[in-house]
């Protein structure tokens, strides 16, 4: 009755917290069979955002980093997160979305991870779920957390219920912005395990605000069986907290975490020599911030407004638009400040600060939010008076009558290539443009396992070919020996 289960984010949200999605297949593929021993009831390998990362950034294929990890952790589902599109700001065909479901489950994905920014689960979420199943994927539906007037137990509970009747496998809440308090669980907690029909509830927090180690804690006592941790240094700052901290804590207040914390430590002392070589960011505790709980702008985002503006060269005016993105949530009915919410509430509130008025100029997408393209409901929670401003809009008139095309696969391969386009680079090419895609095949080549200096020959040898000014280089230990020359193929 007091084991504890353990979701791994390791190799999905935990370095998409600090690494900004960094982590090659390479940093992954050394320690898979160790992480596949320690006992997680599930393991974060990748979402659709890393698709863009791993072509645009990475060069690598997102697809064989799932074949190739699939492959190394037999035991453990590995799992995979999305909304209901696999584009983060646009409406995914269902023919597509079908095909994406099916083509996951074939490489390797065992569960998915879904949820709608909203919490509307009437809107595309039915069809996902049935599509999911129907690929035989374990579906986790996602209930996300937010702090706002109309974010209530009552909710919440709600949601619950709409979660149960979709007959989703798992039910858990994502805090995304790690908003939660240990005082706020004290009723939230139960209120979701006393409407989830006895599906399994897991909990998903950051460290944003520096409490969700104690509201980990906290749930736990509440009943909470199943919570999501990372390994550290890709635990805390801004990615979820410490499996090592966690379980140490759960063991002293009598629970048992179903893990073997032994077969950690290697796999921790990986991570931190890659982060150490290659400039990388350490997690860390970091201090409590109650501005978080004001605006609510993710660390992410934050960083690419700090960017955005300092190539405006108005980088001064970023503690406006904080101020702004508070009115601008309130006026569109407190949206979830997450993608791609978040990304419409900022680059809305950017465009007022710098317009000098409210709404007198408007994005497309907070156009089609107020329209309600994005959920009937998200859409009627916005100000009357701001969604009459908006609506009177000439560009609002243009995109009142269009909806979401749903074009058939053939029509969609016919478009992108021909029948000679193979399923999974189809759905590359639906994601990301095909020039990108070749960019990255004519420079990707077989993936490369980083190789750290728990292989001392290796780093060793990996560091002498680094020095310009040796020409010969001899290594001799028993009865190993190799000479490497510059310009002398070995």
């Amino acid at each position: 009755m007091n084991e504890v289960y353990f979701v791994d984010t390791t190799f999905r949200d935990s370095h998409a917290s600090l690494w900004a999605e960094g982590m090659t297949t390479g940093m992954m593929l050394p320690v898979a069979s160790k992480m596949d021993q320690i006992g997680f009831k599930s393991m974060e390998l990748i979402a659709t955002s890393h698709f863009l990362k791993c072509v645009r950034e990475l060069r690598e294929d997102p697809w064989e980093r799932i074949r190739l990890i699939s492959k190394r952790i037999t035991k453990t589902p590995l799992a995979l997160m999305m909304i209901h599109s696999i584009n983060a700001f646009e409406l995914t065909p269902f023919s597509v979305i079908k095909l994406w479901m099916e083509r996951i489950a074939a490489n390797g994905i065992k569960r998915v991870q879904l949820m709608d920014s909203s919490n509307d689960l009437s809107f595309r979420v039915p069809e996902c779920v049935q599509l999911a199943k129907d690929a035989g994927l374990e579906v986790v539906m996602a209930l996300i957390y937010s702090y706002s007037p109309r974010h209530t137990d009552e909710h919440y509970a709600q949601k619950t219920r709409d979660a149960v009747k979709l007959n989703v496998d798992v039910i858990y809440l994502k805090d995304s912005g790690g908003l939660l308090t240990p005082e706020r669980v004290k009723t939230l907690i139960p209120v979701i395990l006393k409407n989830s029909n006895s599906i399994p509830v897991e909990l998903h927090s950051h460290c944003t605000t520096g409490l969700a180690p104690l509201v980990y804690l906290e749930a736990v006592k509440l009943g909470m069986k199943t919570i999501h941790t990372a390994i550290p240094p890709l635990a805390n700052g801004s990615s979820q907290p410490s499996i090592l901290n966690i379980s140490r804590n759960l063991r002293f207040l009598g629970y048992t975490p179903t893990i073997n914390e032994e077969a950690i430590k290697p796999i921790s002392d990986h991570f931190r020599y890659i982060a150490k070589k290659e400039g990388l960011p350490l997690g860390a505790p970091i201090e409590y911030d109650y501005y978080q709980y004001i605006h609510q702008v993710p660390g992410g985002v934050i960083s690419n407004l700090k960017h955005q503006l300092s190539g405006l060269r108005i980088g001064h005016r970023l503690e406006e638009v904080l101020e702004e993105v508070v009115h601008v949530r309130k006026d569109l009915g407190h949206p979830i400040m997450v993608t791609p919410f978040s990304q419409f509430v900022v680059s809305q509130a950017a465009m007022n600060v710098m317009v000098g008025e409210r709404y007198k100029q408007v994005s497309d997408e907070v156009i089609k939010y107020t329209l309600g393209f994005w959920g009937k409901e998200a859409g009627s929670l916005v100000d009357a008076n701001v969604k009459d401003s908006i609506l009177s809009l000439p560009r609002a008139k243009e995109l009142s009558n269009w909806e979401p095309p749903q074009p058939s696969i053939k029509e969609i391969r016919e478009k992108l290539g021909g029948p000679g386009v193979s399923d999974d680079e189809l759905l590359l090419r639906f994601i990301i443009q095909e020039e990108e895609i070749k960019t990255m095949r004519s420079v990707a080549g077989p993936v490369k396992e980083y190789f750290t200096a728990r292989s001392p020959v290796v780093a060793l040898i990996h560091e002498l070919l680094k020095q310009k000014d040796s020409n010969y280089i001899s290594i001799r230990k028993k009865d190993f020996s190799m000479i490497l020359k510059k310009g002398t193929k070995m």
